[in-house]
């Protein structure tokens, strides 16, 4: 008995889902393997191993397919294959600084709005002795820019305002100052704590 064996022709759509699998596989796999390396300090560890393994059994049936049907489809996919592995790995680490770029932004977005939301707070705290008079009698060394703490305060202030005005770096860290110089002010007005 022999076997007749018989290349079947591959249609464009079978061919485009292979050639997609392979593309997305292969920089799936060589992506994930950078980052796992990166992670890791360079140390080529379980993950890596199973990242690549991984992409190995994802893509070698959509490149052996192809080849079984012409031998010149198998190694256009394969080279496919190959350019997709370099292109993956030059620009992976554009992806991943560009990803921790993003992770960072959101990061400060997200430290800046609570500062913000303390910086409120701070403000109406010290408007209760500006503004309210039983408050300015109890205690009128808040006022008092005299006061070594108070004016400390207004310091403070001020400097917390412009560096929310200008959205500068620094504007969490004088929202830190800005509430200690609060606490400072308050405890040398004799203001019961909080």
């Amino acid at each position: 008995m022999s076997v007749i064996t018989e290349s079947v022709p591959m249609g464009p759509l079978q061919l485009a889902v292979c050639a997609a699998v392979v593309v997305c596989g292969v920089a799936g796999a060589v992506f994930s393997a950078r980052y796992h390396a990166r992670r890791d300090a360079g140390q080529l560890t379980d993950a890596v191993f199973w990242d690549g393994f991984a992409g190995l059994v994802i893509v070698f049936p959509a490149v052996l397919i192809p080849s079984l049907a012409s031998p010149w489809l198998g190694f256009a996919v394969g080279t496919l294959a190959a350019a997709t592995a370099a292109a993956a790995y030059v620009w992976s680490p554009c992806v991943m600084a560009w990803r921790d770029a993003r992770i960072h932004t959101g990061t400060a977005r997200a430290e800046i709005e609570a500062a913000a939301a303390r910086h409120r707070t701070v403000l109406t705290r010290w408007q209760r002795y500006e503004l309210d008079p039983a408050c300015c009698i109890d205690y009128p060394d808040m006022t008092d820019v005299r006061r070594p703490e108070t004016a400390a305060l207004i310091k403070a202030m001020k400097e917390a305002e412009r560096l929310r005005a200008a959205e500068a770096a620094g504007y969490v860290p004088a929202v830190d100052r800005l509430e200690h110089a609060l606490g400072r002010a308050e405890a040398a007005a004799g203001v019961p704590s909080r």
